[in-house]
């Protein structure tokens, strides 16, 4: 059985209160888990200090496995498979293909980064989320402390996240 993890979760009311909270929380010391919000609050990752986002490699990578395999599923069917020489088209038929290799490459591309977020993120089937307050998904965003990696003691905790405007603080055991 897993030992459970205790964390203090400050409720805000409005997203310009929660991006300020982080960075007067960020200014004591206190590492924060994760903030959690209905929508996507412009400047959030920023405020957290999280490095710039990587999918681009992924992208790129599935996206030239995309297009080598159109490439060689072109010059395979045209060339070796069921050659059709009609109007002196040659071997290397590459012209007329060019929109099979663009969507492979965007449908490879597509799916390969899908897999991968969903892959990091634990988003797979079977998975069970973590749901610190089911209001996230309304109207409130919580900001989650992980009381074993904060760097303080819960009172300072409770009292930093008073002190940015929480309206509401609360502990809870995962």
């Amino acid at each position: 059985m897993m030992a459970s993890k205790k964390f203090i979760l400050g409720v805000y009311e409005d997203d310009e209160d929660v991006l300020n909270a982080v960075s007067d929380v960020r200014e004591k010391g206190i590492k924060i888990h994760e903030v959690y919000s209905p929508f996507a609050i412009h400047g959030l990752d920023t405020a957290l200090g999280y490095p710039r986002a990587r999918m681009g490699v992924p992208a790129f990578l599935f996206g030239i496995t995309g297009t080598s395999l159109a490439f060689l599923l072109t010059f395979w069917t045209m060339g070796w498979d069921w050659p059709m020489i009609v109007g002196g088209k040659n071997f290397v038929p590459f012209p007329t293909n060019i929109p099979i290799v663009f969507e492979l490459t965007v449908l490879l591309a597509a799916y390969g980064m899908s897999f991968v977020f969903f892959g990091m993120e634990g988003l797979y089937p079977g998975s069970k989320p973590v749901i610190f307050d089911e209001r996230i998904t309304d109207d409130k965003f919580v900001m989650a402390i992980d009381l074993d990696k904060s760097g303080a003691s819960e009172e300072d905790i409770k009292n930093a996240l008073e002190a940015s405007g929480a309206s509401e603080v609360n502990v809870k055991e995962i």
